[in-house]
C-alpha cells in the first residue's frame, strides 16, 4: 500500500458507498479494466504518454504507476487515492483523485485531478470523492488552497466543480500538451476559509444534493 510520513497521509476517507483510499499493489487489473473500458471517455482530456492506450493501461503499466505514485506520496508531493464504490459488501474500483504538486510553509497549496468510470458517472461519486479529499486537505492534510484545471470543452469535469462552488478564477491559454496540441484551461479554486463557516465541503454538497 502507498505510504508516507507525511501530513495526512495515509488516509481512507469514506462517505455513504463512496471509500477513498490509497492505492494497492494488487489494484493492478481492477486498474486496467476501467482504464481500458473508459478509453473514448478519458483520453481526449487526459496528458498521457505516447503509445496504444491499451499498453498504457495495462496491468503491466500499472506497476510503473503505482511505483510513481508511491515516491510522490512518500515525498509528500502528492496524495493519491483510489476511488471506490462499495455495495453488497463489495468494493470496485471506479475512480481516482489525486491531490498533487503539494506546496507546504507559506503556499500550502495542491492541484487536485480526478476521472471516474463513464459507467457510474452522473451519481454523485466523483464530487462526493472530491469533497472528502479536498476536506482531508483543509484539515489533518495541512494545506490552505486546492486548484483544479480544466479543458473548457470538458463540460462533465467542469460540472464537477461547479456544483461543488469552485471559483473560476483564471483561463489559462496553452496550459498543457493534451491529445496531441497545446490546450487551453480553465483556472478553478478554493480556500480553506471558503467551506469552514459551512462545516467543511462535503457538508456543503450534501445539503446542495438534498435541496434539489
Amino acid at each position: 500500500m502507498l505510504g508516507a510520513t507525511t501530513p495526512g497521509w495515509p488516509a481512507v476517507l469514506s462517505d455513504g458507498a463512496v471509500l477513498l483510499r490509497p492505492y494497492k499493489r494488487g489494484d493492478a487489473r481492477a486498474w486496467s479494466e476501467v482504464r481500458i473500458a473508459n478509453q473514448a471517455w478519458l483520453a481526449p482530456w487526459e496528458s498521457a504518454p505516447p503509445g496504444p492506450w491499451a499498453e498504457m493501461n495495462s496491468p503491466r503499466a500499472y506497476g510503473y504507476v503505482y511505483r510513481d505514485m508511491k515516491r510522490a506520496a512518500r515525498n509528500g508531493d502528492s496524495m493519491p487515492f483510489a476511488v471506490c464504490l462499495v455495495e453488497d459488501g463489495r468494493e470496485r474500483l471506479v475512480g481516482h483523485v489525486n491531490l498533487g504538486n503539494i506546496v507546504r510553509r507559506a503556499f500550502a497549496s495542491a492541484y487536485a485531478g480526478y476521472w471516474v468510470d463513464h459507467r457510474v458517472a452522473g451519481r454523485g461519486v466523483i464530487p462526493t470523492a472530491l469533497a472528502l479529499a479536498v476536506d482531508h486537505a483543509f484539515g489533518s492534510g495541512g494545506l490552505h488552497r486546492i486548484e483544479v484545471n480544466i479543458r473548457p470543452e470538458n463540460g462533465p469535469s467542469r460540472r464537477v466543480v461547479e456544483k461543488l462552488g469552485f471559483r473560476e478564477e483564471a483561463y489559462h491559454q496553452r496550459y498543457m500538451h493534451i491529445d496531441g496540441g497545446w490546450r487551453d484551461h480553465l483556472g478553478y479554486a478554493m480556500t480553506s476559509e471558503e467551506v469552514a463557516g459551512e462545516g467543511g465541503l462535503l457538508a456543503r454538497w450534501r445539503r446542495a444534493r438534498t435541496s434539489k
